[in-house]
């Protein structure tokens, strides 16, 4: 049944993420539908992977797939902001409520409780990756919406928020990494560890969610500074 439960709020996930991003760039209709059509074939990837199992680590694949997909959209859009100022101002054009927003849906990292809970995972990555996904989650909505109705960010709050949801994010990573067994990461050897992410459905958490919240933490950090500097402009 847990696994039931996330597969639907994880796909649900995804698809909100992929059709609200896409739909908030400027561009084209065609530039916005092949943007999701790459999303969705990168999702149905790391879909097809997890399936087989090709996304665990074992003894004889100490470096699996799941890393690379992890690294590979966040590769792609660092190097996409660095060499297009096309690319670099269609994503500092999202709206930042709407980057903030999505990131209310963090809260579903109670499922990493609920995998602890049921022995599906184990040491101190369930906790901190899913306290700290609920904490950031619950934080985004009234964010967002302050954001939303002020017209200008609070800069302040949205910046300690930031930075609260990336630290998250990294640590669980790290945890994620250092609980696996047979990654040569391993440092935490306490049961079951962070298995459970190696496998569908849990597999899309490394490889699509993490990846793109990352990403909207980044273009909000750019919005901050570019909001800093046009006030040091104004008051000068």
């Amino acid at each position: 049944m847990l696994d039931l439960i996330g597969a639907i709020v994880g796909m649900a996930a995804v698809g909100v993420n992929l059709v609200a991003f896409t739909q908030a760039l400027p561009g084209t209709l065609a530039h916005r539908l092949g943007l999701a059509a790459i999303g969705g074939a990168w999702v149905g990837l790391a879909s097809g992977l997890g399936a087989a199992g090709k996304l665990a680590f074992s003894p004889d694949n100490p470096l699996p797939l799941i890393g690379v997909l992890f690294a590979v959209p966040l590769l792609v859009a660092g190097v996409l902001v660095l060499r297009s100022p096309r690319a670099r101002a269609a994503l500092l054009a999202v709206p930042m409520p709407l980057l903030i927003g999505l990131n209310s849906l963090r809260v579903l990292g109670v499922l990493f409780l609920l995998l602890a809970a049921s022995g599906r995972l184990s040491g101190p990555f369930p906790y901190s990756a899913g306290l700290g996904d609920i904490i950031t989650g619950a934080v985004a909505l009234p964010l967002a919406l302050s954001v939303a109705r002020s017209g200008r960010p609070p800069v302040a709050a949205v910046s300690r928020w930031n930075i609260f949801g990336i630290l998250d994010l990294i640590v669980a990573v790290g945890l994620g990494l250092a609980s696996a067994s047979g990654s040569p990461l391993q440092l935490i050897h306490a049961g079951v560890g962070s298995a459970a992410m190696q496998y569908l459905p849990y597999c899309l958490i490394p490889t699509v969610l993490v990846p793109f919240y990352l990403i909207t933490h980044v273009i909000v950090a750019a919005q901050l500074a570019a909001t800093r500097a046009a006030l040091a402009l104004s008051q000068a």
